[in-house]
């Protein structure tokens, strides 16, 4: 029998709870940390929905081609696949990528721009599926399927203060989030939401099930991992534009 163990290539926080919730076993590693910083600069005329697939890809793959060095984190037994999962977000206004701000002021600026106006959220999930096929002396594995998903919500931000606004930015909580607000945040800057919540936080939760469904691995409903943990109705229970607050 064939034994899963995932290993998720990120440091993002909110990536990190919702890997957990799977209930699998599961190794988290930076991209960075394995093979230096991947570039997530845009690429010319790169469309947002093709930067976050690609870079998906791109931060599953700094993972997998240093595995070597990465064995003593594993603890591996016999007949253990890896699923090696890269993910990436981005906001996008008018087509443009928004990205993480630079400095409180630039994240005063996007949330001027977002305010009150709709605009995507796209997260882009890949798996990478390296099947053992030797033990001693160490694992040595072959690259199954490789696997990529995109998720695309429409997301409106309510009309909020300017002293609300700067006090968030106070916090310093926009910092590190594309778009420079965390739909999970006690501000609670999102008015309404089609899409996924999961998504808009960093992962796809759906794709990802789907993804792993088809190397074979089976998860609980994922709406139901998915509401429990965020306390909102999931999207695969509704296709309609759920108000936030």
């Amino acid at each position: 029998m064939t034994h899963y163990h995932l290993i998720l290539a990120s440091t993002s926080p909110r990536r990190r709870e919702f890997i957990k919730i799977l209930g699998l076993p599961v190794s988290l590693i930076s991209p960075g940390a394995a093979a230096g910083d991947v570039d997530e600069t845009p690429q010319l005329n790169e469309r947002p929905d093709e930067l976050v697939q690609r870079l998906s890809h791109l931060k599953a793959q700094a993972v997998a081609k240093h595995l070597p060095q990465l064995w003593p984190q594993f603890n591996l037994g016999p007949a253990t696949d890896l699923v090696i999962i890269g993910s990436d977000t981005e906001v996008a206004l008018d087509g443009q990528v928004l990205g993480k701000p630079a400095s409180p002021a630039a994240a005063v600026t996007m949330l001027r721009a977002l305010r009150g106006r709709p605009h995507e959220v796209l997260s882009g999930v890949t798996t990478l599926h390296l099947r053992q096929v030797e033990q001693a002396p160490q694992p040595t594995f072959t690259l199954g399927r490789s696997l990529t998903r995109l998720h695309r919500s429409q997301v409106w931000l309510r009309a909020f203060t300017e002293a609300e606004l700067n006090a968030y930015v106070a916090t310093g909580s926009p910092l590190d989030k594309a778009g420079a607000y965390g739909i999970q945040d006690p501000f609670q800057p999102v008015a309404h939401l089609d899409g996924c919540y999961a998504s808009v936080m960093g992962l796809p939760l759906a794709e990802l099930a789907a993804c792993l469904a088809e190397i074979g691995l089976s998860l609980p409903p994922i709406f139901s991992l998915c509401s429990r943990h965020t306390g909102t109705t999931c999207c695969q229970t509704t296709s309609t534009a759920a108000p936030l607050c």
